[in-house]
């Protein structure tokens, strides 16, 4: 791509530039400046990680932070990879590949494609289309530093309205990155992942006083950072007809003007490319789960675009106040070949103002945050036959608008040292126009517009310095995308309904001794639930609108040291295990562990008194779901044990509950040596039992107790190895 190449060399040049640039400053005499103050260490716009654990503990529901550094000990290739261990979140990829099916709380349950019903984010600007649709191949797990899950109305804050919520992928910056890094993964199936990246803080630090009479200091400039990344993934995949190509460009460049003021700016660009495999029937994946779906294969089904990005955060921090700033820009250039072929350009844009007060009320303390985000997206969209993979005649073509505002407030009163009242409002104003310009089946344009109030209110109780109870009632609001509004024959406007649902939730996380836990129930009334289907064939039908359905389930996440102090504590003499007389003066010291891990959903989502399925569980999720790993821990970075995934019980992939995926359970292994410095490495076993599961499924409304082409197939056993080399 010329666009990327054109990205890179820029790069180079502003980045090998500077030594040039620092020998001409050199050469200039500057009068003496004497600088005091402390030297700032981290980013205004981006909060480190300890920052970002403290702002989630005042959220009043569920939340959860992953660090990077958790999920890089093995292969980091798939958002399913990155968020495997975050409570209350089910990540499933579609056929071993970047494109994952994602979900929280029952969000877009039946949007076997791409995303709904949860607003993503990079640094807390927008990375979603305006529509509420996204993308997962824009995303790089290993260009993270961390990442922010907000469930359900808990990402008030963020101008989320939708059932899911938000999540948040943070960006490292200069500040945090090592100066040069490089990784390389390998395994099974040609699987090769690269990356290398560079961050690093460039210029002055400190404050110089002023001499005015009152001798306030004045603000000057202070630092600027810049992070890069550039990665490129590619893997033949397990099935037949699911190579993947995806390469990435990630950069930001923060620019530090006082010590209360600092903007960064965003260039991001992605190349992808992706065959698919298509859904299987039961009986070809029991015989033969590496085959691809005969219609995929012979009309060349695949998923290629190619994604431009430029963002800009800017915060100004005051005492006990601060205001941001964001706006965005996103042009995705999209080739579908499915049935028909799907070409898409879009142009998205928005701006976001968040407006946040912490000063005290009456001697209570207090917190206050306001904003509004209006967006902007507009498609060109094209539909043609597949003849063989090849456009044949047009079918359809349409020009497409998304326009939203998002306003909301949320205030967070302490009654008490410990306890807090929460309440929220959020107003959104969304319409959808599509213009049919193909018309020999006459004009099928419309413009449909929603609009709704969402209240929140909670409590949030401090039981100590470590460990929180909460509850909240809140009110959710999603339009629906074009995705569900477009007819994919006509490139018309189907009469689709906004989702709706009022939401309660009761919940506790915190850390006491050796464990740490997350663990949250929710119940959800749900109106005008947008289910998609497809027909026996995988063919898609369109989205229509559920009479009334229930949401409900429990997310439970922990951490639990099992042992400690193995190798301090004991020691062999003599062939005899001995107690060190010493322990107890090594209570301080860094000391190795043994530690469980575990993530577990429980999923009940059903109809209501439905005419046609009655009170049916709704397909495509399991109802009972578990992620575990036990891993022995050395301070010096060394670590290894295995892990499972079990879907605990058969669950249905029709609404007539019919047809069903079976449970499974799968079993890995995973070592290696991890170090903030240096020389890393790891060796991961995946599905060493060679399990034939399906890892997801398609849903459809009535399957009649037939075999049908809905089931996605698991990889196989595999082997991963990677090595990561950090410095500066």
């Amino acid at each position: 791509m010329r666009w990327l190449r054109s990205l890179i060399l820029l790069t180079a040049v502003l980045w090998f530039g500077r030594p040039a640039f620092a020998a001409e400053q050199k050469t200039k005499t500057l009068p003496p400046v004497e600088v005091v103050g402390k030297e700032v260490k981290t980013s205004l716009t981006v909060p480190t990680g300890s920052e970002a654990a403290q702002n989630l503990k005042r959220v009043p529901g569920a939340t959860a932070l992953v660090n990077a550094e958790d999920y890089k000990t093995g292969r980091s290739s798939t958002v399913q990879d990155a968020l495997a261990f975050a409570p209350g979140v089910y990540a499933k990829s579609r056929f071993g590949a970047e494109e994952t099916r994602l979900s929280i709380r029952g969000s877009g349950i039946q949007r076997t494609f791409h995303l709904r019903g949860i607003k993503l984010l990079q640094d807390g600007v927008p990375i979603n289309q305006a529509d509420g649709g996204g993308d997962f191949q824009f995303i790089d797990p290993l260009a993270l530093a961390y990442t922010e899950v907000y469930r359900g109305a808990n990402a008030l804050q963020y101008g989320s309205s939708t059932l899911g919520g938000a999540i948040n992928f943070v960006s490292p910056t200069g500040y945090d990155a090592p100066l040069a890094q490089g990784r390389l993964e390998i395994g099974s199936n040609n699987y090769i992942r690269s990356q290398v990246s560079s961050g690093a803080v460039v210029g002055p630090a400190g404050r110089s006083p002023s001499t005015s009479a009152r001798s306030r200091e004045l603000e000057v400039p202070v630092s600027a950072d810049y992070y890069v990344s550039l990665s490129h993934f590619y893997q033949d995949g397990f099935r037949n007809h699911s190579d993947q190509d995806t390469k990435r460009f990630f950069s930001n460049y923060g620019l530090r003007m006082t010590d209360q003021l600092e903007t960064r700016f965003y260039v991001s660009a992605m190349d992808s490319r992706s065959k698919l495999p298509g859904n299987l029937t039961k009986a070809q994946m029991r015989q033969n789960p590496a085959q691809p779906a005969p219609l995929s294969e012979s009309l060349n089904q695949k998923r290629d675009f190619d994604l431009v990005r430029i963002a800009n955060k800017t915060t100004l921090q005051l005492d006990e106040q601060s205001v941001e700033l964001d706006s965005y820009f996103i042009r995705k250039d999209l080739y579908h070949p499915i049935s028909p072929i799907v070409d898409d350009v879009s142009d998205d844009f928005g701006f976001s103002l968040r407006y946040k007060n912490e000063m005290n009320v009456l001697g209570h303390k207090n917190r206050v945050i306001a904003g509004i985000t209006p967006s902007f997206g507009a498609i060109s969209a094209t539909r043609s036959t597949n003849v063989g993979g090849v456009r044949g005649a047009q079918t359809a073509q349409s020009r497409q608008r998304a326009f939203n505002v998002e306003t909301f407030a949320e205030e967070q009163f302490y009654i008490l040292p410990q306890l807090a009242i929460v309440s929220g409002l959020q107003w959104t104003y969304a319409s959808r126009a599509i213009h049919d310009r193909f018309t020999p089946d006459g004009d099928n344009s419309g413009h449909p517009v929603y609009k709704q109030a969402s209240p929140k209110a909670g409590l949030i109780y401090d039981l100590t310095e470590r460990s929180q109870l909460y509850t909240n009632f809140s009110r959710s609001f999603e339009p629906p995308s074009f995705a569900e509004l477009s007819n994919v024959a006509t490139g018309g406007i189907r009469d689709i309904h906004a989702q709706m649902a009022s939401t309660v939730e009761f919940g506790t996380r915190g850390s006491e001794g050796r464990v740490s836990w997350d663990a949250a129930w929710y119940y959800s009334w749900v109106e005008n639930e947008l289910l998609s289907l497809n027909d026996g064939a995988g063919v898609a039908l369109g989205t229509i609108n559920a009479g009334q359905t229930r949401h409900q389930g429990v997310e439970l996440g922990s951490d639990i040291v099992l042992w400690k102090g193995i190798l301090e504590r004991w020691k062999v003499e003599g062939g005899r295990w001995k107690e060190k007389e010493e322990r107890e003066k090594k209570k301080e010291k860094k000391i190795d562990r043994i530690k469980v891990r575990a993530s577990y959903l429980w999923n009940r989502f059903r109809f209501n008194n439905d005419q046609a399925f009655s009170n049916n569980p709704l397909p495509g999720i399991p109802e009972h779901f578990l992620r575990a790993e036990l891993v022995y821990e050395h301070p010096s970075g060394l670590y290894f044990g295995p892990n499972l995934e079990w879907s605990m019980k058969r669950y249905s992939v029709d609404m007539a509950n019919t047809l069903f995926a079976d449970g499974y359970a799968t079993l890995g292994v995973k070592g290696g040596y991890r170090t903030k410095r240096g020389i890393s490495f790891f060796v991961e076993g995946r599905n060493l039992t060679n399990e034939i599961y399906a890892n997801t499924t398609g849903v459809t409304a009535n399957a009649a107790g037939r075999d049908s082409a809905q089931f996605l197939p698991g990889d196989a056993r595999s082997v991963y190895a990677g090595v990561e080399v950090r410095w500066g």
